[in-house]
């Protein structure tokens, strides 16, 4: 039987981080009253991230690993979303920066009828642990007026790794894809406006990860891959649309 929730974990390097991930996972749903899968997408790592994977998926149900080999978060988590066969889907940091317990504020939501529902650090309600340096505050919030802008009016964290999807809207929007690196949330939620889904954002709390592999280059990526996308909506690049 298809579960109700797939959960879908893009990861670079993350034999060291992602244990305590999964035993968290594991620990908050194993007595959930809804059927779920696991699977971490192996982006492409040069340390034992796959063997991790494969030695606890005797440890945890319904736990299991897709390797993907082409670098980059955005063609990983698409990957493993078009993989997942669950009615949600719904992608997550493998530093559990923001953790699935945060998911239960999006049932009442995907229950409401929305299609896609976004955690957000940047709305009334969200919690920050600690909250971030001023100086990734202002690049973000600066970063986040131009997407709205452009593409995305009235959502103010486009970048928050925690999104769910209704099974519909994700096997509709993900194999348009053009963008497989950073950018790739913007052209997602793009896509699903573009669609006519109906997209919420919730507050969720957010522990800060001081090792972020997020440098500042990726930001400026981000900008130029917002421009890209508002240019291929607008020349009609998208098939289906």
């Amino acid at each position: 039987m298809k579960p109700y929730l797939s959960i879908i974990i893009p990861a670079y390097n993350e034999a060291k981080r992602l244990p305590l991930t999964l035993f968290d996972i594991d620990k908050h749903l194993k007595s959930a009253d809804f059927s779920y899968e696991i699977i971490v997408v192996d982006n492409n790592s040069t340390d034992a991230t796959s063997e991790i994977v494969e030695r606890f998926s005797h440890l945890i149900k319904n736990l299991r690993l897709i390797k993907y080999r082409t670098p980059g978060k955005g063609g990983a988590v698409q990957k493993g979303i078009l993989e997942a066969k669950g009615e949600i889907r719904l992608f997550m940091d493998a530093d559990n920066s923001t953790a699935i317990d945060q998911f239960n504020k999006m049932i009442p939501y995907l229950k409401e009828g929305y299609d896609v529902i976004i955690g957000s650090r940047d709305i009334e309600g969200a919690k920050l642990i600690p909250p971030q340096p001023w100086h990734k505050r202002l690049g973000g919030n600066a970063g986040n007026l131009i997407i709205q802008a452009l593409l995305l009016p009235g959502i103010w964290d486009t970048q928050c790794g925690f999104k769910a999807f209704t099974a519909e809207a994700a096997e509709k929007i993900f194999p348009l894809l053009k963008t497989n690196r950073w950018g790739f949330d913007v052209e997602v939620l793009s896509l699903a406006k573009k669609f006519g889904y109906k997209i919420k954002e919730v507050p969720v709390v957010w522990v800060n990860n001081p090792f972020s592999k997020v440098s500042a280059a990726a930001y400026l990526q981000v900008l130029w891959e917002v421009v890209k996308i508002k240019w291929w909506l607008t020349t009609g690049k998208y098939k289906n649309l």
